[in-house]
């Protein structure tokens, strides 16, 4: 049950002051299952819920966070990292969306469109493809319209621009690209929105695993480019977002 719930069934009188009380202590750590304390209160906190990263946890321990979650009302529920054995328990338990390419998952899927305009997501090649849906799964579940420009490269520069219109009227760019990193910078000198630059580490033996992409775009000449980590989709889905939500972001 949500706080404004909660102070709503108070004044209407369906809950008395002393239940309101306890409902809102238990709320932060309702969701201690032992090896995970579920934070309730980040959504208050931060306006976004609590996120779950995958990569680490069991496919049980991701199915008893979930089911925390979902018992508490969350739509929504961001599972990055996610292997396909989790996501097939998940799946026998609870209403999950996932795909695969990028490993997300999300339980109670609902979008909605509360951005102020919508995101472009601008990856290099297909092989950049799993970090780039990765970066728009994220912002989706965060209530941001996302559009997809997909291998486009500076290998042919002609695809980039042949898609301009929809790059240039985007609030906040998301461009992901490994070997050598380029497309950040490119996009970065032809817009007038923020952009996010994703490193992967697709690349020969050279690009170091998405160092050598990691350190162009930290050297980029293009203003208003800022960077995440190697392979960081969900990190540049969410700062987007964020932007997506503020007041006159563009």
């Amino acid at each position: 049950m949500e706080t404004m719930e909660i102070l709503q069934a108070v004044q209407a009188g369906t809950m008395t002051p002393q239940e309101a009380k306890l409902k809102l202590r238990m709320q932060p750590f309702e969701g201690d299952i032992g090896f995970a304390k579920i934070d309730h209160h980040r959504a208050l906190r931060q306006g976004v819920q609590e996120v779950v990263y995958g990569a680490s946890k069991t496919p049980d321990q991701i199915l008893k966070i979930a089911q925390t979650m979902d018992v508490h009302g969350d739509k929504n529920i961001l599972i990055t990292r996610m292997k396909p054995e989790a996501a097939e328990l998940v799946g026998k338990n609870l209403d999950l969306f996932y795909d695969p390419l990028s490993k997300v998952g999300i339980v109670n899927r609902e979008f909605k469109d509360t951005g102020d305009g919508y995101i472009a997501v601008v990856s290099g090649g297909t092989g950049d493809q799993p970090v780039s849906e990765e970066a728009a799964l994220t912002a989706e579940a965060l209530g941001n319209r996302v559009e997809r420009v997909y291998d486009v490269g500076v290998a042919g520069l002609y695809r980039l621009l042949a898609k301009l219109e929809v790059i240039m009227g985007a609030r906040v760019i998301i461009a992901v690209a490994g070997m050598e990193g380029a497309l950040p910078s490119v996009v970065g000198g032809l817009v007038d929105a923020p952009v996010i630059a994703v490193p992967t580490s697709v690349g020969y033996g050279a690009s170091f695993g998405g160092i050598s992409a990691l350190l162009n775009m930290l050297n980029s000449c293009a203003s208003g480019v800022s960077v995440v980590n190697i392979d960081n989709g969900f990190g540049a889905g969410f700062i987007a977002g964020r932007i997506n939500h503020m007041e006159g972001s563009k």
